[in-house]
């Protein structure tokens, strides 16, 4: 019988793509592999993507992994990456560290990915020294999200801020503008390209369009914490459709 694992999903209250592209990634792998798995979700409160609503928001997060250790998940997600990155340089690390000693408090101890620490960690596996990205955010908090990247060893060679303030807005955002948005980026140089440096961004169905576009590889924050999850539960680490990161290759 095939093995089935529980996922667990710290969301901001009014994201609605996580809970859609993380599933959707994991559905998809289903097709060809065995395992199976459920999905499960606890929320704090976020409306706009302003540093004192991210600030106060994480300090929920404490909550939100204790919720989900209750149901026993066997990985835990927090899907805000702006939320770890307007905390200070490398605060992934502090918050996966303080959010899974909750959850061997509560006695269940699971591994906790951060999306700000997958998206690192994915390129990094791309071997990606030099990237471009493409950002919803205000341009304050955009600068903030290339500095903590460029502050992981990661040049950035250009972004694109969408400056959407409100999350809900963000999440309404047709995946399919990004085939044109792509053009505005310089991208010569660079080893792998950032379609959506943000969870609440849908980006999902045009990762390998744009893969072949610019002949290189394309990751999201969703596709890096969806990896970086397959790899903390010793799973492959593969999805087609998901681009170069999730080919299982890596």
């Amino acid at each position: 019988m095939a093995s089935t694992f529980r996922i667990g999903q710290i969301v901001p209250s009014s994201n609605t793509t996580m809970e859609t592209e993380i599933p959707a990634i994991f559905r998809t792998r289903e097709i060809f592999l065995p395992e199976r798995f459920t999905f499960h979700s606890s929320r704090m409160r976020m409306k706009k993507v302003v540093k004192e609503e991210l600030e106060a928001m994480d300090r929920d997060s404490d909550r939100c992994a204790i919720e989900l250790s209750d149901a026993r998940v066997d990985v835990l997600g927090y899907a805000c990456l702006v939320a770890i990155m307007s905390m200070g340089k490398g605060y992934h690390r502090t918050s996966e560290a303080r959010l899974h000693m909750r959850t061997a408090e509560n006695g269940a101890p699971a591994p906790v990915v951060t999306s700000a620490g997958a998206l690192v960690d994915g390129l990094k596996v791309l071997g990606a020294k030099k990237i471009s990205v493409i950002c919803p955010y205000m341009k304050p908090l955009t600068q903030l999200v290339v500095d903590y990247i460029e502050h992981e060893g990661i040049a950035v060679k250009d972004f694109v801020a969408l400056e959407i303030p409100d999350n809900l807005e963000v999440g309404r955002h047709d995946p399919n503008n990004l085939l044109d948005i792509y053009k505005r980026v310089d991208t010569t140089g660079i080893d792998a390209f950032v379609a959506s440096a943000c969870v609440q961004m849908p980006s999902l169905p045009v990762i390998d369009e744009l893969q072949k576009a610019l002949g290189l590889p394309v990751v999201s924050a969703s596709v890096c914490t969806s990896y970086q999850m397959m790899s903390r539960l010793g799973l492959l680490a593969a999805s087609p459709g998901a681009g170069e990161l999730l080919s299982g290759r890596y």
